[in-house]
C-alpha cells in the first residue's frame, strides 16, 4: 500500500528497445505539494520515464502507481489523476483555443455544464483568457506551450507532468513559462523533465538526476552535499591534536599560512565551537568556510564519461 501523501510512485521501471536499455530499475516517489525536476544531459532516459510514468509507454519490468492505483492494472482511473505535456505540445493548429480547450474537457469526462467554467478556468491560469478566439496555428510557440499546459490541468489533475516545457521558446518565453509552472506548483505537484540545470533550479524543490537510464542522485535542489570539510584559517593556531579533538571532526590537514582542512563526521557542524575556542585561545580567526559542491559540480560529475565512478563518490559523500 502506497502513503496516500505519495501521489506516484514508481517501482523498478525498466524499458528495454531490442538489446538497448533505456531506463535500468528506476525508482520515483512524488509527494504531494513537491515539485520534482527530472535532470539529466540528452538521451539519458528522461523522455522514456516520462511517458511510462504517464501510461503512454509500457515498462518492461517495474510497475507505476498514481494515487494509489496501479497504472498496469486500473489504468483509466489512474490516468485520471494526471496531466501530461509531452516535448511537442499535443495541440490542433486549425481550431481556436476555445475550441480546442473545450475538445480537452470533453476528452477528461468534463460534464457538459461545467466545460465552460472549466475552460475558463484553465485559460484564466495559463494567461490565455484574451486569446480564447485566436486560432492555435497563429500563436507564437510560447503561446501555443500555453495551451499545452492549459490541456494538462483543465480537469484539475493532482499531478502535472511536463517533458521538457521551454523547448525551443526565447528567453522571455522561457522566463513566462517557468514562472507559470511555479504558480501552478501551488495547487498541483509537478514533474518537470530538463536538461537544463538552471531551469531545475529556478522552478523545483527537489531534483533526481537521470544518466544512461540510472538515476544517480536524488535530493533537495539546495542540499549541501559534500559537506563533509571545512578550511580554517588562524593567525596563532594551536596543534593540529587539539584541533583534532573537538567533537564531529574525524581527521585535520594542514595547509599553508596557519590554515587547516577539517574533515567532518557525517552531519557533524562544529562551527559554532570552533569560533568560541578561537576566542577562548586567542588563535586570531582568520577564515572559516565549510566546503560544499554545488549542483551544477555534481550534475558535471555524474554525467561525465566517468559517471560510474563520480556516483559512487557522491553517494558515499551523502551516506
Amino acid at each position: 500500500m502506497v502513503s496516500p501523501d505519495i501521489l506516484i510512485e514508481a517501482r523498478g521501471l525498466t524499458r528495454r528497445f531490442g538489446p538497448n536499455v533505456a531506463v535500468a530499475d528506476l525508482n520515483l516517489k512524488l509527494a504531494q505539494g513537491e515539485i520534482l525536476g527530472l535532470l539529466g544531459p540528452n538521451g539519458a532516459g528522461k523522455s522514456t520515464t516520462m511517458k511510462m510514468l504517464t501510461g503512454n509507454l509500457a515498462p518492461s519490468e517495474g510497475e507505476v502507481f498514481i494515487k494509489n492505483r496501479s497504472l498496469r492494472e486500473d489504468a483509466v482511473l489512474a490516468k485520471q489523476q494526471l496531466g501530461y505535456l509531452p516535448e511537442q505540445p499535443p495541440v490542433y493548429p486549425e481550431l481556436s483555443v476555445d475550441e480546442y480547450l473545450r475538445y480537452c474537457a470533453g476528452l477528461h469526462g468534463i460534464a457538459s455544464a461545467q466545460r465552460a467554467d472549466a475552460v475558463a478556468s484553465a485559460k484564466r491560469d495559463c494567461g490565455l483568457t484574451e486569446v480564447g478566439r485566436r486560432v492555435i496555428g497563429n500563436l507564437s510557440k510560447g503561446f501555443q506551450q500555453r495551451v499545452g499546459l492549459a490541456q494538462a490541468i483543465i480537469h484539475r489533475p493532482p499531478v502535472v507532468v511536463l517533458d521538457e516545457p521551454t523547448v525551443g521558446l526565447d528567453p522571455i518565453q522561457i522566463r513566462e513559462i517557468r514562472a507559470l509552472i511555479r504558480d501552478l506548483g501551488r495547487n498541483h505537484s509537478v514533474i518537470l523533465s530538463s536538461h537544463i540545470l538552471t531551469e531545475i533550479q529556478a522552478i523545483c524543490g527537489r531534483v533526481m538526476i537521470v544518466n544512461r537510464g540510472r538515476v544517480v542522485y536524488d535530493a533537495p535542489v539546495d542540499a549541501q552535499i559534500g559537506s563533509r570539510s571545512l578550511t580554517l584559517g588562524l593567525a596563532r593556531p594551536p596543534a593540529a591534536q587539539a584541533l583534532a579533538q573537538i567533537a564531529g571532526v574525524c581527521g585535520v590537514d594542514a595547509l599553508d599560512n596557519g590554515r587547516f582542512r577539517l574533515s567532518l563526521e557525517a552531519g557533524a557542524d562544529p562551527r559554532e565551537v570552533l569560533v568560541a575556542l578561537a576566542v577562548q585561545g586567542d588563535w586570531g580567526l582568520r577564515e572559516l568556510r565549510m566546503e560544499s559542491k554545488t549542483l551544477e559540480e555534481i550534475f558535471v560529475e555524474l554525467t561525465s564519461s566517468d559517471a560510474a565512478a563520480a556516483a559512487e563518490a557522491i553517494l558515499k559523500e551523502a551516506a
